[in-house]
């Protein structure tokens, strides 16, 4: 979960929603990487789904079966979609997200009959911390003129 943070900071540093996440797969790190919606004009281009991508690109398949994910925030309904398309088997994840979460809050992603793949889910790690990460970031936006 600390690359996940550090993916955060980076990604705020670089004026995008400090969200990171990684990749982990047999105990080894296969992709990390933060949001890049704005640098990329892309709105897909989430944390979760940019290390999906990476991941089923260093791996060479399309499905991340027996890996985890660590994200610094609770996934969207799109980045969760991707998280049960690409077959993640666990995911882990900081702060709720009570607006734009999609597993714990809103849809409830994971909970819906019509989701193939659910992961086990485990939330709150680092929470305070991923959670700060975000207040910090906001907080700075506003205080711009």
């Amino acid at each position: 979960m600390e690359m996940a943070l550090d993916e955060a900071r980076a990604a705020g540093g670089r004026g995008e929603v400090p969200v990171g996440a990684v990749v982990v797969r047999n105990g080894a790190v296969i992709a990390r990487a933060g949001n890049r919606t704005r640098e990329l004009n892309d709105v897909t281009a989430h944390a979760e789904v940019a290390a999906i991508r990476m991941a089923c690109e260093v791996l060479r398949q399309e499905r991340l079966v027996g890996a985890d994910l660590y994200v610094s925030l609770e996934p969207c309904t799109m980045c969760a979609a991707a998280i049960s398309f690409a077959r993640i088997r666990r995911l882990y994840y900081g702060a709720e997200d009570p607006k734009g979460g999609a597993v714990d809050n809103g849809v409830r992603f994971y909970a819906q009959a019509t989701c193939h793949h659910a992961p086990e889910v485990y939330s709150g790690l680092n929470e305070t911390e991923s959670a700060d990460i975000l207040r910090t970031f906001f907080a700075e936006k506003r205080e711009l003129p």
